[in-house]
């Protein structure tokens, strides 16, 4: 058996996210690795020295600089023949364009896995993570993308596999990348932080998230936020950690001001330590904090960056 993963990057830079998704297809055998992008030759470097992966496909054109779903469709169709699983990460990218390629196999897609049970059997997360469901597939092709936080990242050195040009496949031509705002900063990203530090509504405006910042700066963390407070307009929707959001898995994790919402728990309770600062001793973040401070956040992160 074997499995096609697709690379995540910026044309640059390979993502952690691929490394996980390569320990979750070796479950299938024999693992291909797929790189789509233009001028992406480190990438395919980087791709091939990533521990027990067979080969690496490239498909370098102007066509995939950017990650449009039409194209990328293409492509892995393109090269998807003779594979018993298409594997991506469950990014922005992969859950953009792998349910078209779902789609147009006629299979069902097995979004965000968490576990490999077998090579037909998976298990993910439903209803915001609070309950676990183990998927059977009959589907002759797998379709899947992967929790990244749910598996261990597959060593980046020590491999050596081969690389191959990609099938080619016709430009789709139905839509164009037109520009793309992203907010640069020193900190590490959120997904790949071992440390971050969230703040919510009780932090009350954007102006205030400065003491946060300040904490982050000091252990060279990552800043998030919670859903309500990015649609309160206190920071960019890039930082929002949770379900509709960024999952997360750091070693420690500081909620600041957050309830525990649901919808945010799913987001960051695999972190390996949470700590909680709430001024409500019945804040429901509480119930996954491994340590919690009753406490008005205003004088208790102040202090904690004063103890840093």
């Amino acid at each position: 058996m074997s499995a096609l993963v697709f690379v995540e990057h910026d044309n640059t830079e390979l993502k952690d996210a691929t490394l996980a998704a390569v320990t979750a297809a070796q479950a299938f055998g024999d693992v291909d690795l797929l790189v789509a992008g233009s001028g992406c030759g480190a990438v395919a470097e980087a791709a091939s020295k990533i521990a027990g992966v067979n080969k690496v496909l490239v498909a370098d054109a102007d066509a995939y600089a950017h990650p449009l779903a039409e194209e990328l469709t293409a492509v892995v169709l393109a090269n998807a023949e003779g594979y018993d699983a298409i594997i991506a990460p469950a990014t922005t990218t992969g859950k953009n364009f792998l349910p078209r390629v779902a789609a147009s196999l006629d299979v069902a897609q097995i979004s965000d896995i968490t576990e490999v049970v077998s090579t037909d059997t998976f298990k993910r997360p439903i209803y915001a993570g609070n309950a676990i469901a183990t998927v059977q597939s009959a589907d002759a092709v797998k379709v899947i993308t992967v929790r990244g936080t749910a598996f261990d990242k597959a060593a980046a050195e020590g491999g050596s596999a081969s690389v191959e040009d990609a099938k080619g496949a016709d430009t789709v031509g139905v839509s164009s990348f037109v520009k793309s705002e992203l907010s640069e900063s020193d900190r590490p990203e959120l997904t790949s932080a071992k440390i971050i530090i969230s703040g919510g509504r009780g932090m009350g405006s954007g102006e205030n998230f400065a003491i946060i910042d300040k904490v982050a700066d000091k252990l060279g963390a990552a800043v998030g936020a919670s859903r309500a407070a990015v649609d309160a307009g206190f920071v960019p929707n890039d930082y929002q950690v949770g379900q509709t959001g960024k999952i997360v898995a750091p070693e420690l994790y500081i909620a600041v001001g957050i309830s525990g919402a649901i919808q945010h728990l799913a987001g960051m309770k695999d972190s390996k330590v949470i700590v909680a600062i709430n001024k409500d001793e019945e804040a429901p973040i509480f119930q996954v904090a491994d340590y919690g401070l009753v406490a008005d956040l205003f004088e208790a992160v102040p202090a904690l960056e004063a103890a840093l």
